[in-house]
């Protein structure tokens, strides 16, 4: 289980096919990483295999390279981290599973102001489940919801700390993002199927 808020921003050095699928190390200043923990990679849940010092490895399987944009990573690219939070932890931005909900596609940048506004266009289904200033996370970054815009478009507004504490300051359209809907949010919604299904028949 995350928060959504990022420890820290690593850089993918070395890319690799394995035995254990996609292999990526990445260089982070993590100290004291335990093989086996659970971390979030740009929102998608992961297992550290080995570290050293100044970087870790995390290896991606066929089904989540089919359900992430993680087939995408290349030497050079930036990723947000946040280790597994601890029971007590303050919970300063919302939970967050690490399980990718889809892959959404940027749509428009534009400044406003001192904010930097990010339109994602995603799919009908994945609308349903944001509600305007709701929870949502993208990237593994804990956000709110800015507007819904238009008919499957999901708009976020970032602040100054958050472009520098993150990788989103890099989204350009076309970029391909992590998706992953408020959890609580989706059980509701999940509660609420076979009602809401019966007033629309």
């Amino acid at each position: 289980m995350f928060t959504g808020l990022i420890d820290e921003v690593g850089t993918i050095d070395r890319v690799a096919d394995t035995d254990a699928g996609r292999e990526f190390r990445i260089r982070a200043g993590y100290e004291a990483l335990v093989s086996g923990e659970s971390i979030a990679v740009n929102g998608a849940c992961l297992t550290v295999r080995e570290s050293g010092d100044g970087w870790f490895t995390v290896a991606a399987i066929v089904t989540t390279l089919g359900r992430t944009a993680i087939d995408g990573w290349t030497v050079g690219t930036r990723v947000n981290l946040e280790r597994a939070m601890r029971l007590g932890d303050r919970l300063g931005g919302h939970l967050v599973q690490g399980h990718v909900d889809e892959v959404g596609v940027v749509r428009e940048v534009r400044r406003d102001a001192d904010a930097l506004i990010i339109d994602i266009d995603v799919s009908a289904d994945m609308f349903a489940s944001f509600v305007p200033v709701g929870s949502v996370a993208v990237d593994g970054v804990s956000l709110t919801v800015n507007a819904l815009p238009a008919d499957r478009v999901l708009q976020i507004s970032l602040i100054e700390f958050t472009l520098r504490h993150t990788n989103l300051g890099d989204l350009r359209r076309g970029a391909r993002v992590h998706i992953e809907a408020d959890m609580i949010g989706k059980y509701v919604r999940r509660l609420l199927t076979p009602y809401t299904e019966t007033v629309d028949a």
